[in-house]
């Protein structure tokens, strides 16, 4: 593999189609798709402050670099992507990418990995809106996120040891499983099916309404008022909710629930069961 190292690159393209190249301590100074349509580039130790620097490329491995706000959209189209140790203040920094691999990075982005699958993170930290939107088989551990709108329209996938502050995270999810997390923030997992959450801390106003087949095993649930509106559930909480509104059907099982709610005429109440050490007061 070729070494390139001390360069500084700028303008359009200056390593267009460039392939089993490693790069070391360089500079990418303002200008348009440095490294695109190219395979097999390792980099090394790099700041970018280009637009667009890895567009249709192939197995780029990218540790202890800094990609700043200049260098906005910086990995579309591109499959096998690892990244190590980065530092990141671009934004939508990811898009259309497979097989993506982060690992000790901090991002500081918006509207990043829409779109993407075979996705895993781990122990990193993400700031920003809009987290893999539309994304698919992710795999994620021990990963702070402060950012809303996370993980919306996401297929397939696994959370563990994280946690993430966010509104509406998780909408219109299917196949997820969160374990030993924390999630904080309003309106958490509407219309999301089969979201299963096991050993978690659930925080926020009005959480995992209009869900299917949603599942919480040894959970804790704080300031969750009117939770499970019109949702399926199997529900294990470990201490008292605030409120419960018309849930559809399944068992809820917790230590007690300060108000129940139950005044839709249409719900058939024969299908739901709770059980508390509680008395329950109703409206």
């Amino acid at each position: 593999m070729r070494l390139i190292e001390n360069r500084t690159f700028e303008g359009e393209r200056p390593l267009f189609k460039i392939s089993d190249i490693h790069i070391e301590d360089s500079e990418f100074l303002p200008g348009e798709s440095a490294i695109k349509e190219s395979s097999n580039v390792h980099v090394s130790r790099c700041r970018f402050s280009s637009k667009y620097p890895f567009w249709h490329n192939k197995n780029i491995e990218i540790k202890d670099s800094y990609f700043s706000e200049g260098s906005r959209a910086a990995i579309w189209y591109t499959n096998g992507v690892v990244m190590n140790n980065c530092k990141v203040d671009a934004p939508k920094i990811f898009r259309d990418a497979s097989n993506i691999n982060i690992v000790k990075t901090i991002m500081d982005t918006n509207a990043t990995l829409w779109d993407c699958y075979n996705v895993s993170i781990f122990d990193s930290e993400f700031k920003g809106n809009y987290l893999l939107l539309h994304g698919n088989n992710i795999e994620i551990n021990n990963f702070r996120l402060d950012g809303d709108y996370s993980f919306q329209h996401v297929k397939q996938g696994v959370i563990r040891n994280s946690m993430i502050l966010s509104k509406d995270a998780l909408w219109n999810t299917e196949d997820i499983t969160v374990y030993d997390s924390i999630l904080e923030g309003e309106y958490l997992g509407w219309y999301s099916k089969n979201l299963r959450l096991v050993n978690c801390k659930i925080i926020g106003t009005q959480p995992l309404c209009y869900a299917e087949n949603l599942i919480l095993e040894n959970c804790e649930m704080i300031n969750t008022d009117l939770s499970f509106e019109y949702t399926t559930v199997q529900a294990e909480i470990i201490n008292t909710l605030d409120s419960v509104k018309n849930p559809i059907s399944g068992v809820i099982k917790a230590e007690g629930i300060k108000t129940l709610v139950l005044d839709d005429p249409e719900l058939n109440l024969s299908n739901l069961q709770i059980i508390t050490n509680a008395k329950i007061e109703s409206l």
